[in-house]
């Protein structure tokens, strides 16, 4: 067990301090580009669709899409960051092995970025959560509790991503990524409509997807009905992403002390 479970310690704060002083340089951009996408998705299909769609589960569509967006714009944010930018770090600018030579160990060091990756996620979904509150899309003080449902979605996929970087060759790795895993998560969890319209099959599917339990939470948070299904939901994104966490720092380090 215990070549199994990282080292780490609160050092691993160290690098994600290193990368928000970086990302604060050019923020920005940053948002635009992490940010941009959900927030089109959200006004093109809440207002464009929905003016087809009137009711959605007795809502209106803009209303039932936007918590969901709230969790996916958290996977994506998290997903881009742990993929593109950590392989930036790891092999072209060889970030981390400058760090290493400092009194932080390698698994602290995949730990620092895979907090940053989730931490952006937060971040993109906090300035959605914003256009939402602006919208008078958040009905309920209960969207605030959405905020720990997004940050473990963002955990558990920064760690999924991490074990993609942790074997990929090249930038261009990653399109498969992207498009056969991020993107049936993103159609088929519940974020542009109901689970119970798709094929029974299809939902049955869909319940072995993390981010449908996100859509989930942040659905009954933001609107405010509040169930015990919500703890379940939580209780789920967090022990996922405890065994995925540490499978991807193990796959990090061996391929830095390769």
């Amino acid at each position: 067990m215990h070549g199994i479970i990282p080292q780490i310690s609160i050092r691993c704060l160290k690098v994600w301090k290193r990368n928000l002083r970086v990302w604060m340089k050019h923020y920005k951009a940053s948002l635009m580009g992490n940010f941009g996408e959900p927030l089109l998705y959200l006004l093109a299909f809440g207002y464009g669709f929905g003016a087809l769609v009137k009711n959605v589960e007795g809502l209106p569509y803009i209303q039932f899409l936007a918590p969901g967006m709230l969790a996916a714009t958290a996977m994506n944010g998290a997903t881009y960051e742990a993929t593109f930018g950590s392989y930036t770090r790891m092999v072209p600018q060889r970030t981390y092995d400058a760090i290493v030579v400092t009194p932080l160990n390698v698994e602290e060091v995949i730990t620092g970025d895979i907090l940053w990756a989730a931490t952006k996620g937060l971040i993109n979904s906090l300035v959605m959560m914003l256009v939402m509150v602006i919208l008078n899309l958040v009905v309920s003080w209960s969207g605030i509790l959405s905020i720990f449902i997004i940050f473990f979605t963002g955990l558990f996929f920064a760690s999924l991503s991490m074990i993609v970087t942790s074997v990929a060759l090249s930038y261009e790795f990653f399109s498969y990524y992207f498009t056969l895993i991020i993107s049936p998560l993103f159609l088929l969890s519940g974020v542009f409509f109901p689970l119970d319209s798709l094929p029974e099959i299809i939902q049955k599917i869909a319940w072995f997807m993390p981010l449908t339990y996100s859509v989930d939470a942040c659905r009954k948070l933001v609107l405010g009905t509040v169930e015990v299904s919500v703890l379940y939901d939580a209780l789920a994104i967090i022990f996922l992403s405890i065994p995925v966490f540490i499978l991807a720092v193990n796959l990090a380090k061996k391929r830095l002390i390769r």
